[in-house]
């Protein structure tokens, strides 16, 4: 059989029973994280212009926009804006293999699905759990090969939103097949689009969108060419994978959202998240005041020199820029949701400071322990220098994924869509035995 037909058949005939447990919290704790950042997302502009584009377009009322007490939208529609509210506050998830928001798609496309097909909540997580599996098994296999190519994330993503969305068609496996064929043709996006405007978020909603049109357009029987992954100039070879088998290999030995996911639990780009995390530690070590440092030198395998834009202006840039998240963690000692502000960006302290990171020599001890870690030392002018070393960012499910820290971000983002703190506990109460909700409607009703 071919990448895809393999794949489908396995995924087609996963069901909640046979998950290891892990796998339904993951799942739960990834809808709290999502459902956060789109709370942050509803006060940004580029999501707003496009929730207006679909609420112009209109159509049949099928599933509802988040934190949105208006009229239900089309299904396609509705996931569009869902996902790109959650994408375009940089709060969401990354999976560690690849660094692609796989939850956000898989996500919104879930709960736009459920809502026709009058899925359960044990069929909701069983489907987010196979759409984070597709989309961290395709995506790892050309992690490196397209970011090189200069393409986006999001060429992942897609496959969180088509699989998710097809296993709650309950497609056929050949149909589920040709939904992933379908995807592989369809994406596309540039990561230097990305990185320095609001593309992000608008890949994000295509992944969406595009994922969940494939599958319904499988479940109506529309085919595609089933080798797409293998084929010469097809999916593999354009984004330039490494090793295709990787794509099927194991399947079932473990899951991508219980290895591979990390929840954000500080805003902005996820390889940042170590920087920040020991920049603080350095700082709290030494009680550093920010007045007597003459330098900070970052390293992590792989680093030549700072990328992104140095001095912050907006959310865009904060989210790509290390020394930004290497200073304010010195600054501060700690490093949170408000540092995502324009108080904070634009913080005179922290702006003094990010002149004096440089990168250091690249680690030799262990540099495979590195998952998106990093290390920070801190010299002072009295000559004091003060380290730390953090191989993973907190939230990483590898590290274990503790419940007060999710609730935490929940109780901390969902206030900026305007959720009074009644409905915010309900809503959260739903999250945590999501398995018992008879449809979606029993969590989303408080959240409009």
């Amino acid at each position: 059989m071919t990448i895809a037909e393999t794949l489908g058949e396995f995924l087609a005939g996963v069901s909640y029973a046979e998950l290891p447990a892990l796998t339904h919290t993951h799942a739960k704790m990834l809808i709290a994280s999502t459902l956060a950042s789109a709370a942050c997302g509803t006060q940004i502009a580029s999501a707003g212009i496009v929730r207006a584009l679909e609420r112009e377009r209109g159509g049949r009322a099928d599933a509802c926009v988040w934190f949105d007490s208006g009229t239900a939208l089309p299904l396609v529609g509705a996931a569009r804006v869902n996902a790109m509210m959650s994408d375009a506050a940089a709060s969401d998830d990354s999976d560690l293999r690849n660094i692609v928001h796989a939850g956000t798609p898989t996500i919104a496309a879930a709960f736009a699905l459920a809502g026709r097909t009058g899925a359960s909540g044990a069929e909701i997580l069983s489907a987010i759990v196979v759409g984070y599996e597709a989309a961290g098994r395709i995506a790892s296999a050309v992690n490196l090969g397209h970011g090189k190519r200069g393409f986006h994330g999001c060429v992942g993503a897609i496959f969180g939103a088509a699989a998710a969305a097809a296993h709650l068609l309950k497609l056929t496996p050949l149909q589920m097949a040709h939904t992933l064929a379908l995807s592989a043709t369809s994406i596309g996006g540039l990561a230097a689009a990305a990185a320095s405007s609001v593309a992000r978020e608008y890949h994000a909603g295509h992944a969406t969108m595009l994922g969940m049109e494939a599958a319904l357009a499988a479940g109506r029987g529309y085919t595609s060419e089933l080798g797409i992954f293998e084929i010469e100039h097809g999916f593999c070879a354009v984004y330039g994978a490494r090793d295709i088998h990787e794509i099927t290999a194991g399947l079932g030995a473990d899951w991508d959202i219980v290895t591979d996911m990390a929840i954000k639990l500080v805003p902005g780009g996820h390889p940042h998240h170590a920087l920040a995390e020991a920049g603080a530690n350095a700082s709290r070590l030494g009680k550093i005041n920010p007045d007597d440092v003459a330098e900070i030198s970052v390293s992590r395998p792989g680093l030549t020199q700072l990328s992104g834009p140095l001095h912050p202006a907006d959310l865009i840039d904060m989210a790509h820029s290390p020394a930004y998240f290497t200073a304010a963690g010195v600054a501060d000692g700690r490093f949170g949701w408000e540092h995502a502000t324009l108080e904070k960006i634009k913080n005179p302290t922290i702006h003094a400071l990010i002149d004096k990171v440089k990168v250091g020599p690249q680690p030799t001890h262990k540099p495979e322990a590195y998952r998106h870690g990093a290390s920070v030392a801190i010299t002072t002018y009295a000559g004091e220098t003060f380290s730390s070393t953090v191989l993973v960012p907190k939230g990483a499910a590898c590290l274990g994924i503790d419940w007060c820290d999710v609730d935490e971000k929940y109780r901390t983002l969902i206030p900026q869509a305007q959720v009074n703190a009644t409905a915010l506990e309900t809503s959260l109460g739903c999250i945590h035995e999501f398995e018992q909700c008879a449809q979606v409607e029993s969590l989303l009703q408080h959240l409009r």
